[in-house]
């Protein structure tokens, strides 16, 4: 990924310092580390990721029935809370 846009964020001096040392234990950069967290907190993934993860999903072969079977099975229904 071709790295073009520069931003500035302030941190406290104990934040610039965890983080800098997550950065070193993991063998990264602060910058690298920082973009991760944005990724993952804010769900910013490439399409083609996600086409990826869609795919492995769709391969997968799962035991399951139906969807109205699921929802049978999922959702209660008043004679399984009460006597």
């Amino acid at each position: 990924m071709e790295l073009t846009k520069k931003t500035t964020i302030l941190l406290s001096p104990a934040l610039h310092e965890q983080l800098t040392r997550l950065a070193e234990a993991r063998g990264t950069s602060l910058g690298e580390l920082v973009r991760e967290a944005c990724e993952s907190q804010y769900g910013i993934v490439p399409a083609g990721e996600r086409l990826k993860a869609v795919e492995a999903l769709a391969a997968l072969a799962l035991p399951v029935g139906s969807p109205a079977e699921m929802e049978l099975e999922s959702v209660l229904r008043p004679g399984d809370i009460l006597p």
